[in-house]
C-alpha cells in the first residue's frame, strides 16, 4: 500500500505580528513549523501503513527551506519525502496550489506507485480555507472524504474504506473504494515520538526536489500568481471592542445567577423579551 500525506510548513501562528502600518503578516523572525491539522494526517497514515504494510511518502509545495518540515515528517516515520520547489509557484492561492500538488501527486504514483490514500488535514493555520484537499481530489478525479474524525476500518482486498465523518447534529458513518483523498480533523490521534533510528535517517536521507518541469506540470500560467484569481486586499488585526465585558456576581444558587443574567440580557435588548414572550404565546 502506497500513502501520500500533504504537508505545508506555515508561521507559528501564536508569534505572528501583524505590521501595524502596512496591515501585512511581518514573517520575519517568526519560527516555521508543520501544520498543526497535517499532523494528524500523517499520524494516521502512519498508523495505516504500521498495520498494513507499504510506504508513506509526504508531499509539500514551499521554498527550499520547507526541506525542514520534511524532515521532521521523516523523523515522525515517513518513507520518503517530496519538495515541490519552484519560483513558479510564489503566490499560489488555493487554485494553483491544489494544481501543482495535483501534478506531483501524479508524477509521485509513476514514479513510486500509485497511492490508495492521500491525506491531507482539514484545513491550514495561515489561510483556514479548507479547500486544497478537496481540490486534488477533484483534480485527480479522487473520491473524498472530508472532516475525518475516525478510520474504522480498511480493506485493502476489497478496495475499500469505512470511516466517521463529522457532520452538523452528529457522526456520519461512510464506506467508500480506494483509491481515495482523506481531509483529518484534530484531535483524532496523538502523534507519535520519533525514534531515534528515525532521526538518524532523516537527517541522512535525501529528500527528493522537484521543480515544475520535474513534477510534469503542463502549463505554468495555472501556478503562481498567474494562475490565483484570488487576491488579498489586506491582512489587519481586529480593532479592540470599546465595549468591556461586565461581571454578573454568583448567587449562593445557580438558578438566582441565571435570574440575573437574564434580567441583564432584557434590560439590554428590551425588544428581545417581548419576541420571545410572543414566541412562547404562539407555540
Amino acid at each position: 500500500m502506497h500513502i501520500v500525506v500533504c504537508i505545508k510548513q506555515v508561521p507559528d501562528s501564536a508569534q505572528i505580528r501583524v505590521h501595524p502600518v502596512t496591515n501585512t503578516i511581518m514573517r520575519q523572525g517568526v519560527p516555521t513549523i508543520i501544520n498543526p491539522y497535517d499532523l494528524f494526517a500523517l499520524e494516521e497514515a502512519l498508523r495505516l501503513r504500521d498495520t498494513h504494510g507499504g510506504e508513506v511518502t509526504v508531499l509539500t509545495m514551499g521554498p527550499p527551506m520547507a526541506e525542514d518540515s520534511l524532515r521532521k515528517a521523516l523523523t515522525y516515520g515517513a518513507d520518503r519525502a517530496v519538495l515541490l520547489t519552484d519560483r513558479f509557484f510564489a503566490g499560489s492561492d488555493t487554485l494553483a496550489t491544489s494544481y501543482a500538488l495535483a501534478a506531483a501527486i501524479a508524477k509521485i504514483g509513476e514514479v513510486f506507485g500509485e497511492p490508495e490514500i492521500v491525506f491531507t488535514g482539514k484545513q491550514t493555520i495561515d489561510g483556514d480555507t479548507a479547500q486544497v484537499g478537496p481540490g486534488i481530489a477533484k483534480r485527480q478525479n479522487l473520491l473524498q472524504l472530508t472532516y475525518v474524525s475516525k478510520i474504522r476500518e480498511l480493506k485493502l482486498d476489497a478496495g475499500k474504506i469505512t470511516v466517521e465523518r463529522r457532520a452538523e447534529g452528529g457522526i456520519q458513518v461512510l464506506e467508500t473504494r480506494l483509491p481515495v483523498l482523506i481531509t483529518m480533523l484534530e484531535g483524532t490521534n496523538d502523534m507519535r515520538r520519533g525514534s531515534m533510528a528515525d532521526a538518524l535517517r532523516a537527517a541522512r536521507a535525501e529528500v527528493v526536489t522537484w521543480s515544475a518541469k520535474d513534477a510534469g506540470i503542463e502549463d505554468i500560467l495555472k501556478c503562481g500568481l498567474r494562475g490565483s484569481p484570488t487576491v488579498v486586499k489586506r491582512v489587519f488585526a481586529p480593532s479592540p471592542r470599546a465595549e468591556k465585558a461586565e461581571q454578573i456576581e454568583l448567587q449562593p444558587a445557580a438558578i438566582d445567577t441565571a435570574d440575573a443574567l437574564i434580567a441583564e440580557i432584557f434590560g439590554r435588548l428590551p425588544a428581545l423579551e417581548t419576541e420571545l414572550v410572543e414566541l412562547h404565546e404562539t407555540l
